[in-house]
């Protein structure tokens, strides 16, 4: 059964950063594309970052040079680093595969940026 279990979200001021952690299981984590998305009040959810088995790495125009994606195939877990947050950044976090499948959403972990 797949699991995603997202961790590290947190209440940050406006140019802090925080760490995000998303656990895996159930499945060979090694061979999928996985990737984060975030949702923010009031609008849909939207593709933040995404990164192949082989750590090819793509990433949303407004978070390109404030974030990074990475993996830990050993470890079956999925990081998303984010630095210079924004209070546009405030969401939901959740990881899942690329594309996301439908029924693999976990629940996500929030981010609020607020002074």
């Amino acid at each position: 059964q797949v699991q995603l279990v997202e961790s590290g979200g947190g209440l940050v001021q406006p140019g802090g950063s925080l760490r995000l952690s998303c656990a895996a299981s159930g499945f060979t984590f090694s061979t999928y594309v996985m990737s984060w998305h975030r949702q923010a009040p009031g609008k849909e959810r939207e593709l933040v970052a995404s990164i192949t088995g082989g750590l090819s790495t793509n990433y949303e125009d407004s978070v390109k040079g404030r974030c990074t994606i990475s993996r830990d195939n050993a470890k079956s877990t999925v990081l998303l680093q984010l630095i210079n947050l924004e209070p546009e950044d405030t969401a939901v976090y959740y990881c899942n595969f690329s594309p996301p499948h439908t029924f693999s959403w976990g629940q996500g972990t929030q981010v609020t940026v607020s002074p």
